[in-house]
């Protein structure tokens, strides 16, 4: 008899053990399976139960939060969201996050273990899974230079990005047209109807035109280019005549690249980038060859697939397989070359910043519930894109573009202004409506180092083809937001 209880009592403890294991295994192995699951709605609910934390732009939120008495109870509202959907994305309750609303997350629905009232519990946060009260992200956007782009732009397909030279930080981030983020925010049939509207404009409002799409750069990719032959001695001194042809016979073809510009026949540098010889830049790719033009490009932060601000960035392009023809016009801006205003802004600040580049970033700081920091942001070197002695020419280059050449709509009362013009052709035989490209930096009188780096795109520029140019289109947009960081 005790022998059988024994193996009764025995049988039983298997049970429980095999209980506890099941248990186990449902709440810490299978439980991100399960909480991710889309039947499952505890999720949503838990995530939508309590305020989300803010996003701050100058110490101000553009974000809030709205109690709807529901079950998801709190809807994400926006103060400004058209200027600033670019840089928030979207919290939906339907279709879920996008931008800074995605990639800080964790911080903004209270998931983040750092903001754990006894951080050297968060092991324990992260298993149990528990949210804390959120936290906010304060970005680096400055209001007046994000509002210079967008009234710049007044609601012309294009966009804006302006960097410090100095730090990374990304102080504007404008995509135009854009949309009001709290319009798909809800759950109900307007969110549905809104969200519809938007992902089937042909004007595409949601698409992040500054982070996300790429364009060919035209001639705002001499910089690149110069900066390459000036590295590798292809060039030593920029007032000393190029031998270049003009027109320029691309080699292994019969076409002729010609130039929009007079004067280019046999130029010197610094002319061929006031005026942007084709021809000039053309033949200086050639004689640096593809893998010293492909490695330079690299150094500024194309072909980078990993680009993130912390919002993911679209990969900009220069190709590393190309023959001499394709080589010529890709140093040109042309051919496969397409990068994003994000990528150009980060050329104009390698210049400014002495050839070192900085790696962008939109947020500042992340603070908790109280108000306290709990990660800040520091500026680190996204790469040395270019020499000290060819950063200080190519400013110098930049300068007499705007002083005497192309860039002339750009100049700034009291500051030194560099900038570099773009018209990009594009679309079937090159029939589409030429984008319009202005990259620059500029320093105030007296200040030690350039305070600002833009790039600005402009799709639809002007109605007659013929007009479009960088110079007369997206320079005045540039000058606006140079302006505003120089606080005039």
């Amino acid at each position: 008899m005790i022998r059988q209880i024994r193996h009764l009592s025995a049988f039983f403890l298997l049970l429980l053990v095999a209980l506890l294991l099941n248990a186990s295994r449902l709440q810490v192995v299978d439980a991100e399976e399960y909480q991710d699951n889309p039947a499952n709605r505890r999720q949503n609910i838990a995530r939508y139960s309590a305020p989300r934390g803010n996003i701050l732009v100058g110490e101000e939120s553009v974000t809030g939060s709205r109690d709807t008495g529901e079950r998801l109870r709190y809807e994400r509202t926006y103060t400004n969201g058209p200027l600033y959907a670019p840089v928030t994305g979207y919290a939906s309750q339907i279709y879920g996050t996008a931008l800074l609303e995605d990639a800080e997350d964790d911080v903004l629905s209270g998931a983040d273990p750092r903001l754990a009232a006894f951080p050297g519990f968060s092991l324990w946060h992260a298993l149990t899974r528990e949210r804390e009260a959120a936290g906010d992200v304060h970005t680096t956007i400055d209001p007046a230079v994000q509002r210079a782009a967008a009234d710049g732009l007044g609601g012309a397909r294009g966009a804006v990005a302006a960097l410090e030279p100095g730090t990374g930080k990304i102080l504007a981030l404008v995509s135009s047209p854009s949309y009001d983020p709290a319009e798909i925010s809800g759950n109900g049939t307007a969110a549905a109807d809104a969200w519809r509207r938007l992902t089937t404009a042909g004007q595409q409002p949601m698409l992040n035109r500054a982070l996300r799409q790429t364009y060919p750069p035209g001639s705002t990719f001499k910089v690149v280019t110069a900066a390459a032959a000036l590295d590798a001695g292809v060039v030593t001194d920029p007032d000393e005549a190029t031998d270049s042809p003009s027109p320029f016979t691309l080699p292994g073809t019969e076409t002729e690249l010609t130039n929009e510009a007079q004067g280019c026949e046999n130029a010197d540098l610094r002319y061929a980038m006031e005026v942007s010889c084709n021809t000039v830049f053309a033949k200086l790719g050639v004689e640096t060859g593809l893998d010293r033009m492909a490695d330079a490009a690299e150094r500024f932060g194309f072909n980078d697939d990993g680009l993130r601000v912390p919002s993911r960035a679209a990969t900009s392009v220069f190709d590393t397989d190309m023959n001499d023809a394709q080589l010529a016009l890709s140093a040109i801006g042309q051919y496969d070359t397409a990068a994003t205003p994000l990528q150009m802004a980060m050329v104009a600040s390698a210049v400014a910043g002495g050839g070192k580049l900085r790696r962008p970033y939109l947020v500042d700081r992340i603070t908790d519930a109280d108000g306290d920091t709990v990660s800040r942001t520091r500026a680190r070197t996204y790469d040395r894109a270019m020499s000290a002695d060819t950063a200080r020419t190519l400013r110098e280059l930049m300068r007499g573009v705007v002083e005497n050449g192309t860039g002339r709509n750009a100049a700034l009362p009291g500051a030194e202004v560099g900038g570099k013009t773009g018209t990009a052709q594009h679309g079937v035989g090159n029939e589409g409506v030429p984008y319009a490209w202005f990259i620059s930096w500029a320093r105030a009188d007296g200040a030690e180092q350039p305070a600002v780096a833009v790039a600005v795109v402009v799709e639809d520029a002007a109605a007659d083809r013929a007009d479009v140019s960088g110079g007369g289109d997206a320079a005045p947009i540039a000058r606006a937001v140079m302006a505003a960081a120089l606080g005039r």
